[in-house]
């Protein structure tokens, strides 16, 4: 069976955030309320009602520096950013990404769509804004773009050697506000790679960019977290609170060597066909192939839930040879 056919697209939640109530009793970054067991959710079954659901608590800071601060009752990545804002007294928008358990920008602890239940939590917030003009000499600027799932999308790497290498003033962690005038705030990562790769060769574009507030030790830093580290895990500690598009949050186990392996070459496939890094994305992926009997099987589950990427059936087959690698053991 040829791979795609009969492929429909769908818009489909495109950011794996969802819901968390929160917990209370220690658990590192985050305490366990009354009741006192932290249990996930049963596939198949409705959620319990607010009032019978774990409370989390997770503590959190100021990346640049603050007292602890606890949050609680947020249901998304979005509502995360406004719990943060509320318990520091700053607008919600001033929040452009958090990491989990380091104050630094190293885009291999960002916060996505799963936050150990002990993770510590940091918030990077809106620092000096700064305008480059930057001549496209190459194809490919060597760039790769993530987002925070609530508007911003950022560098979350850049390329030793690049065109954009060869501009210290742009950083890992920059916020990409504009190209030539155009918003992008409200794009999603793979957007924004791609108004960046149309942008024709041999003629100069103007960035308006944004960089995280840094701390006093953070000031001579340029792209930590620039490289990929394979070691990396999405999750910390005793169990993962995965946030979602629908539905409740749910505690989970940590996850699977599989998965893990799976997540990291999915992700690896993405900053090669995309200009992108998301390990939600990823785990999406592989979460929605791994029980498929076949690659056109898997590529109907892509369309139906993340239709409006409309990946190539070249990156799809890729993808789901990656997933099979990793339920194998090859790398």
């Amino acid at each position: 069976m040829p791979l795609g056919l009969g492929r429909r697209k769908k818009a489909p939640p495109l950011v794996e955030n969802e819901e968390a109530e929160p917990i209370r009793g220690s658990l590192g970054g985050v305490e366990v309320g009354s009741g006192g067991s932290v249990a996930a959710l049963q596939p198949g079954l409705p959620p319990p009602p607010a009032s019978l659901r774990p409370r989390l608590v997770f503590h959190t800071q100021l990346a640049h520096g603050s007292p602890t601060g606890r949050i609680e009752g947020f249901t998304n990545v979005k509502e995360l950013y406004s719990k943060i804002a509320e318990a520091f007294k700053i607008p919600p928008v001033e929040v452009m990404f958090c990491t989990l358990n380091t104050h630094k920008v190293d885009m291999d602890k960002l916060l996505g769509g799963q936050i150990g239940l002990e993770d510590f939590i940091f918030a990077h917030t809106k620092g000096q804004k700064k305008e480059v003009e930057v001549f496209k000499s190459e194809e490919a600027l060597g760039l790769t773009i993530t987002d925070n799932g609530a508007g911003y999308a950022f560098i979350k790497r850049i390329k030793e050697g690049s065109v954009i290498d060869r501009i210290q003033v742009i950083n890992v962690g920059d916020m990409i506000e504009s190209i030539n005038g155009q918003s992008l705030i409200g794009c999603r990562h793979y957007e924004v790679a791609k108004m960046l790769k149309d942008l024709p060769k041999g003629r100069t574009f103007t960035l308006k960019l944004t960089e995280p507030r840094k701390a006093f030790d953070m000031i001579s830093q340029r792209a930590a977290g620039g490289k990929h580290n394979s070691s990396s895990q999405l999750g910390t500690g005793r169990g993962t609170l995965r946030l979602r598009a629908k539905g409740p949050a749910t505690v989970e186990e940590q996850l699977s060597a599989f998965e893990e392996r799976a997540i990291e070459k999915v992700d690896d496939l993405l900053e090669s066909y995309m200009g992108i890094r998301d390990t939600e994305l990823a785990a999406t992926m592989v979460e929605l192939g791994k029980d498929k009997r076949n690659p056109d099987e898997f590529a109907e589950a892509l369309d139906e839930r993340l239709g409006d990427f409309a990946f190539p059936d070249e990156f799809v087959f890729d993808v789901w040879g990656a997933i099979g690698d990793a339920k194998v053991g090859r790398y």
